[in-house]
């Protein structure tokens, strides 16, 4: 499918879209009283994974999650093309899945605005 370009908007940007997806996980947490959000992703082989994180690198079209593992080695990293991403699902972190919280980037900007550096 051709891309569509509508005129007087900017190229899409990857590093934006994390960083929305981000502050928009700070926002569900904020406003549901959630300790830690659990953000599960749906890609387009049906395939679900709880992340932990979420990286706009490489870039080039890919993003980076950073996926709670199912033992308890380190987290595991899934390279994706964006456009893979069928779905990205928010809900509180459950007190028996709290280590499946997401953990947003400490910017130093969550802190000014009075939010927890990780939701």
């Amino acid at each position: 499918m051709p891309e569509l370009w509508i005129p007087g908007v900017a190229e899409p940007s990857l590093d934006d879209f994390v960083t929305r997806i981000h502050k928009q996980i700070e926002r569900y947490t904020a406003s549901h009283g959630a300790d830690r959000t659990e953000v599960e992703v749906e890609l387009a082989d049906g395939q679900r994974l709880t992340l932990q994180g979420l990286s706009a690198e490489p870039g080039y079209g890919f993003v980076t999650l950073a996926v709670h593992p199912e033992d308890d080695r380190d987290p595991e990293q899934v390279i994706v093309p964006v456009n893979a991403i069928r779905q990205i699902a928010l809900g509180p972190a459950e007190a028996d899945r709290a280590r499946f919280g997401f953990a947003l980037p400490d910017d130093g900007l969550s802190k000014a605005r009075g939010a927890e550096p990780a939701a």
